[in-house]
């Protein structure tokens, strides 16, 4: 693909993110992709197929759990620091106001195996984060792969409740402080 084309596609995913962000995964159509972007139905085509393609293409512009936790584990901080650091970055993520939260749990919806491989890689990280913080002694606790999925589990709610109750950032300082706190960690 030459560099215009990577363009043309750059453009037509950022372009298909906001209007994911507008309306949802379920109700865009391939047409609302087009107007977004003013271009002819076969020059889309040409570089997407579906609405869901071009949803994925989307989502893997977006930062990930695993991504996240793979970022904050290289920069040599302890584990705790390692945690607060992974907590920090996805309340950004929850603060985010152009978030495309519902579109993809609509996707998701439809695409239960992802969620889970998803889930459970971001359970795994975190489940091996703990482990390491607990035997460094940084944490407590006593089942460190119920406590990685439960807090897989929070910021999953915390995601939608940002976008339905608008959650403040206090709010989510509050809750990243109660889940540190339950692994023995203070925040400063």
């Amino acid at each position: 693909m030459g560099n215009k084309s990577v363009q043309k596609k750059k453009y037509i995913v950022e372009k298909a993110r906001e209007v994911f962000c507008k309306n949802g995964y379920r109700k865009v159509t391939m047409k609302d992709i087009v107007d977004a972007c003013d271009i002819s139905r076969g020059g889309l085509y040409l570089y997407f197929p579906d609405t869901r393609s071009l949803f994925e293409a989307v989502l893997q512009e977006e930062h990930s759990d695993k991504e996240i936790l793979v970022t904050v584990c290289e920069d040599g901080l302890t584990p705790g620091e390692m945690l607060l650091a992974y907590l920090e970055a996805q309340k950004k993520v929850i603060l985010k106001q152009d978030s495309l939260v519902a579109a993809t749990f609509e996707y998701l919806f439809e695409q239960k195996d992802i969620v889970k491989t998803a889930r459970e890689e971001a359970v795994i990280g975190l489940e091996k984060l703990i482990t390491e913080g607990v035997n460094a002694e940084w944490m407590v606790c006593e089942n460190p792969k119920v406590a990685a999925r439960n807090i897989t589990y929070v910021l999953d709610g915390l995601r939608i409740s940002a976008q339905v109750d608008e959650l403040t950032e206090e709010e989510i300082n509050q809750e990243i402080e109660y889940i540190l706190g339950t692994l023995g960690l203070a925040v400063e």
